[in-house]
């Protein structure tokens, strides 16, 4: 990796440290961020709002869809049209009517499923996970696997092609901060594991370089009676996550990281208490993530930072322009009455840029948010 050139230096009127206490004549603070806010940045300080376009043409401009609006398949996953894909990761959101009759399995890259809604049992080679909403499970390049619900299940599936998912370096906070890696269950071989399997045939569908192969079984290949090993299927849930955070300095998104792979990170935002210094900023500052896309599924709660955002849609930021709060999420930081946020989100952020299938296939109009470019505008602009 290319070492940056980094000195300090400053110009003109600034604040002594970053989101707060901003000069006066100046209220915008826009952070320009290299390697996803790890690097190098510089903070400048605004009269205007960066967002505060009057008009944009061309491809490059924030995106936000409704996901339960978005093009399903009821046979299998892998028949999903994706959401965002580059050569290292690929976003899809599947809604499974029932219990899967088939087996899938990715040999693509490891897959990390998302429980929007619903609840169930997942079995896989290393045996059951029961799952409800708002676990993510991860399983391993290879991996044979199905669900098993009664109901409707809603996921977002984040697949890494590049390399296998891993936990973020905590470094100064320790080994047990976010989560206690203890918190981590793995999936076990239990009775009712034992008791799905079977010598009926069974399919399973591979995923290899975006194609699908059938391999067909005269039983059930799950059918594994233990295992000993480093490598295999886990979950964890939002409520298990103690978010990083300080009273007077709003952390930024790498803060809550979650799983990192070589070319993106998954983070997580969940409900924490409002920074208390009369001076600290409390909504997420204006930024230019420079060297990132950026991705955000909004799972449950209210958005304080976005107006006409709603669980179940997600929200596409490319690089190469500022983005941050709407104005009234940013005028209403100041004057702040509740004491903690309420909002459940799962952000992606991607070292490569990201294209959106529907430029190619198309999608129905009601599934893109069309006036979202304009929400940072006026409220006729919104529609």
């Amino acid at each position: 990796m290319t070492k940056p050139i980094v000195f300090p230096n400053h110009s003109g009127t600034f604040s002594r440290q970053a989101h707060a206490d901003f000069p006066k004549d100046a209220p915008y603070e826009r952070e320009i961020g290299r390697q996803g806010f790890f690097g190098p940045a510089t903070h400048m300080h605004h009269r205007h709002p960066p967002t505060g376009w009057s008009g944009m043409q061309g491809d490059l401009r924030p995106r936000a869809f409704d996901l339960k609006k978005w093009p399903q398949s009821n046979h299998s996953l892998w028949e999903v049209q994706p959401l965002l894909t580059n050569k290292h990761c690929t976003l899809l959101f599947w809604t499974l009517p029932c219990t899967m009759k088939k087996l899938l399995r990715n040999a693509d890259g490891d897959l990390l499923l998302f429980i929007h809604s619903g609840r169930g049992e997942l079995f896989c080679d290393y045996g059951q996970l029961s799952f409800t909403e708002g676990d993510y499970i991860l399983l391993p390049r290879g991996t044979s696997w199905r669900i098993e619900s009664k109901i409707e299940i809603q996921l977002l599936a984040i697949e890494a092609t590049d390399n296998m998912f891993g936990l973020p370096d905590k470094g100064l906070v320790g080994q047990h901060a976010i989560f206690d890696p203890c918190a981590l269950q793995c999936a076990q071989i239990t009775p009712e594991f034992l008791d799905q399997q079977d010598e009926n045939p069974w399919q399973v569908f591979v995923k290899h370089q975006n194609k699908v192969t059938t391999i067909s079984y005269p039983y059930n290949p799950l059918d594994a009676i233990g295992w000993h090993g480093e490598v295999c299927a886990l979950k964890i849930n939002w409520r298990d996550i103690r978010p990083l955070m300080s009273h007077r300095y709003h952390l930024p998104p790498s803060a809550h990281s979650t799983f990192v792979s070589e070319h993106f990170v998954v983070c997580t935002f969940v409900p924490r208490p409002f920074e208390t210094d009369p001076g600290a900023l409390k909504v997420p500052f204006y930024h230019s993530n420079e060297d990132y896309d950026e991705v955000i599924f909004y799972h449950q709660g209210e958005f304080f930072s976005r107006d006409h955002i709603y669980p179940g849609m997600l929200s596409f930021h490319p690089r190469g322009f500022s983005h941050g709060p709407h104005p009234k999420a940013y005028e209403k930081s100041f004057q702040q009455t509740h004491t903690e946020t309420n909002e459940v989100a799962v952000m992606i952020d991607t070292r490569e840029s990201l294209n959106c299938t529907d430029d190619t296939n198309g999608l129905p109009k009601n599934v893109e948010w069309q006036g979202y470019v304009n929400s940072w505008q006026d409220k006729e602009a919104q529609s």
